[in-house]
């Protein structure tokens, strides 16, 4: 299971208050595409996802229990600029979390525990159309390549929720297509549930079940500080698209 339920989730940098009273419910597997003017809070709203900000107010649960405090296994993210390790290949890249999990220690795996975690990543990669490309490091990769890697490093944790940061935004169109089709069939055959902040708003109809809206109602430019964005809009998408079925 993988649901989220925010509360009546505030978030403020000192005066200045940037989200305001966000509720919403995200059923198990559900892929939602947050979308909304640049400087509204979307990406703050999925920095609290991920734990690396907390809420000033109101609660966030992931499965019926308090989000935990940092970064974990259970959140995976991708971000637009290639979150990948450029001094290590691509198999290098998607074995190094396991490595880190398995062994906090010593932060490498020996044996048979690391010939069955490279034969994980090494599935992980041909999954996500690299198979080949193992031992190439990430500037011998394309811009398409390396969204890919990036998606293996996170896919290869297993997350309960796969966190999406404009993660498409700098692909060519060509390339976009490629990589919403393998979004599309990594998020019907994984359990996960995915949220993804995006500009573009074909994207998110194209990807999501649900598209929800960020908006400061009041946006004058004396009411930035004291009001912050919440949710406008919450679109279901008809007719509904289900986890497990290719669209």
């Amino acid at each position: 299971m993988s649901a989220i339920v925010i509360d009546k989730v505030w978030k403020e940098y000192g005066d200045q208050i940037v989200l305001e009273n966000v509720s919403i419910e995200i059923a198990s597997r559900a892929f939602v595409a947050l979308v909304g003017p640049s400087g509204c809070g979307k990406t703050t709203f999925l920095r609290m996802l991920l734990g690396q900000e907390k809420p000033t107010r109101g609660t966030i649960l992931l499965d019926g229990a308090p989000l935990a405090s940092e970064p974990g296994p259970d959140r995976g993210v991708v971000f637009q600029r290639y979150s990948v390790f450029p001094h290590l290949t691509v198999l290098g890249n998607v074995l190094i979390g396991r490595e880190l999990t398995a062994a906090k220690i010593t932060g490498r795996l020996f044996g048979a525990a690391r010939r069955a975690a490279i034969e994980e990543a090494r599935a992980m990669i041909a999954e996500v159309g690299l198979a080949g490309a193992e031992e190439k490091y990430p500037a011998q990769l394309s811009g398409g390549m390396q969204q890919r890697l990036a998606l293996a490093q996170a896919l290869i944790m297993r997350p309960k929720v796969l966190l999406l940061d404009e993660p498409f935004g700098a692909l060519d169109p060509g390339i976009r297509r490629d990589i919403h089709q393998l979004m599309k069939r990594l998020w019907n055959e994984t359990p996960m549930t995915v949220v993804m902040v995006t500009h573009d708003m074909r994207e998110a109809f194209t990807l999501a079940t649900r598209v929800v809206a960020f908006e400061r109602p009041r946006d004058r430019p004396e009411e930035k500080l004291r009001y912050g964005a919440t949710i406008t809009r919450d679109i279901e998408i008809w007719p509904p698209r289900l986890a497990g079925k290719v669209a």
